[in-house]
């Protein structure tokens, strides 16, 4: 069963997205305009994005003093995407969307994702654009929100520093108030900004007409001192090129300026940059420092950007996903390609060779990977039915859309960062020797996805997010909410034929409701967060376990649809991978401190 076929399972068999035509907001849509989108999309990533996978890894950016050089089938593919009307999907109609649901949203995004998630788009100017379409004044989101939803405009995000890396507590970029008359500029407060952002994602380009840089910086005190920690952060726009009230390129070049490109293991055909702010390269009016506007109050920036973090990191679990499926399909196609060997107690050599197919260890690994691809797309969509819920539901069911979506955005960022890079391990591994070579898709699979378990937060940070505030939060609100759902698929799976499933998922949801409690009882926050990893992996298999479980529910619920290799994928996980979560909380409950309590020169 191809992927598309799977899509349309988990949307319309699972989640029942067809349903939300009957919402107001979606009123003008219907099952047959949501398969529109996804044929649209489905189209775009065959003709612009798939071709040209390879040729943007190999043919990297490069930086000529001046420009940044991209290959012609990267501005092809961004005009594409552009004119497809995604950037705006599930806006409103007057900002240029198509006011789809966000769910269709982020299923449509998957297709570009499998296609060539190192040409990319869509994740951070969509992002950039809602944070300002939630944060921004009503100027800013007309100037910049507005043309970055048309794809005049792109977007980025400017946390990190070189420096602090993620401990954005210690970041150093400044930005101080421009003239006695800052406050009254239409475009929001002005500033005049200073520093240095590493790791930025399209931080320098010429596929769009600006680029709009929102950027975390400190407003110094009136003794010029920074205030400390993240309480002191604010958020501000910085775009390349100066712009007048109105969205209009003023012709003036901001002081941005490209310090350096990073060369990256994957992800190779989106730019990755090292931006220097305010260093007097393109003096902007005769002053020092890069023309920004602030956004929200001062000291509120983090608040502020985590709306586009959160949404982030849904997209960086999306993208893993699929760079997961992308890897399980292009095994599974050589597995029934390749032949090698003959059936374990087959004696005559002259008898043909099996297609590695037919051997039980290369099924295990198939199974492997479309039990972790397939599951993960579940997990991401579920998500994103939570946004629209969240969005166009009844007050009480939104709180509750909105108190899942906490607890299980580490898990979405996560689980699939870990375990479709897994997947695409074992695709490489069904390919055997040829899967480490270039003349197979594989090992860029691999190494595009090995960024994901680091950037939009690292695996660390989301084990500490999960353990340390998502689980405690409001007395648990958000972790009771996950343990109802859970229950209400164990008692429906509980009078069917996946009755010994529903006992396990129940036993093992009990186990980490045990180690939640116990990681913290009379503990001080490093020994309770010693094991944070341990615990969010443990965590996140007992999710899958019981979004696998609710699934071939609606599967067996479907009998129109044909005989799929769903229930077994289901089965692997309960048999092979949920196991795996006692050892993980094992070192939780007992709070084992041997990696906390390791002095650096032990090593």
């Amino acid at each position: 069963m191809g992927f598309r076929n799977t899509l349309d399972f988990l949307l319309h068999d699972w989640l029942a997205v067809s349903a939300l035509a009957s919402r107001a907001r979606y009123a003008e849509h219907s099952r047959e305009t949501f398969e529109a989108v996804l044929d649209t999309c489905e189209r775009i990533a065959r003709e612009k994005f798939a071709p040209f996978n390879r040729l943007v890894d190999t043919q990297e950016p490069h930086f000529d003093g001046e420009r940044v050089i991209l290959p012609e089938a990267t501005q092809e593919a961004y005009r594409a995407y552009a004119e497809s009307g995604m950037l705006a999907a599930s806006q409103d109609e007057a900002w240029g969307g198509m006011q789809l649901p966000y769910t269709v949203e982020a299923a449509g995004n998957a297709f570009f994702a499998k296609a060539s998630v190192s040409i990319g788009f869509g994740l951070l100017t969509t992002g950039n654009a809602n944070l300002l379409m939630a944060h921004g004044t009503p100027r800013q989101r007309e100037v910049f929100a507005r043309a970055e939803f048309s794809g005049r405009f792109s977007g980025t995000m400017c946390l990190s520093e070189p420096q602090a890396g993620s401990s954005l507590g210690d970041i150093l970029s400044r930005a101080e108030p421009d003239g006695p008359d800052h406050e009254a500029d239409p475009l929001g407060p002005r500033y005049r900004l200073f520093g240095h952002k590493m790791w930025i994602s399209a931080g320098e380009h010429e596929l769009s007409e600006n680029i709009i840089h929102l950027v975390l910086a400190k407003i110094p005190d009136a003794q010029g001192r920074l205030p400390p920690g993240v309480g002191g952060i604010s958020l501000f726009i910085v775009p390349k090129h100066g712009v007048d009230a109105n969205g209009e390129l003023n012709g003036e070049r901001n002081d941005v300026a490209l310090a350096g490109l990073n060369h990256k293991c994957g992800w190779r055909g989106t730019t990755n940059t090292l931006l220097n702010f305010g260093e007097g390269k393109y003096p902007v009016r005769g002053a020092a420092g890069a023309l920004a506007y602030r956004v929200g109050a001062p000291g509120q920036g983090l608040a502020c950007m985590f709306h586009m973090m959160n949404e982030a990191r849904i997209a960086v679990g999306m993208a893993a996903t699929m760079l997961g499926m992308a890897g399980y399909e292009a095994s599974l196609d050589y597995a029934r390609q390749r032949p090698q060997g003959r059936p374990i107690g087959q004696k005559d050599p002259l008898a043909p060779p099996s297609p590695i197919i037919a051997h039980a260890d290369v099924k295990r690994m198939l199974l492997a990977q479309k039990a972790y691809a397939e599951g993960a797309l579940a997990l991401a969509l579920y998500c994103a039915r939570l946004v629209d819920e969240q969005r166009t539901g009844a007050a009480e069911s939104a709180e509750e859309a909105h108190d899942l979506l906490e607890i299980l955005t580490p898990i979405a960022k996560s689980w699939p960062s870990e375990w479709c890079l897994e997947a695409n391990s074992l695709a490489i591994q069904v390919h055997g020797g040829y899967g480490y070579t270039r003349d197979f898709p594989v090992e860029q699979y691999w190494r595009d996805n090995r960024l994901n378990m680091i950037h939009e937060g690292t695996h660390g940070i989301q084990a500490l997010d999960l353990l340390g505030r998502k689980v405690r939060q409001q007395g648990g609100r958000a972790l009771l909410a996950l343990q109802t759902r859970v229950a209400a698929t164990v008692a429906r799976a509980g009078q069917t034929t996946w009755s010994a499933e529903a006992t396990q998922l129940q036993q093992a949801w009990q186990r980490v409701l045990a180690a939640t409690e116990a990681a913290w009882q009379d503990a001080t926050p490093t020994a309770a967060l010693a094991n944070a990893v341990p615990y969010m992996q443990a965590f996140g298999h007992a999710v899958l376990a019981w979004i696998w479980l609710d699934v071939v529910l609606a599967d067996t619920e479907s009998p129109a649809l044909p005989a799929s290799g769903r229930a077994a994928a289901c089965r692997y996980f309960f048999r092979y991978e949920l196991p795996k979560i006692e050892a993980w909380l094992q070192v939780v409950r007992t709070r084992d401190t041997t990696c906390a309590d390791l002095h650096p020169d032990a090593f």
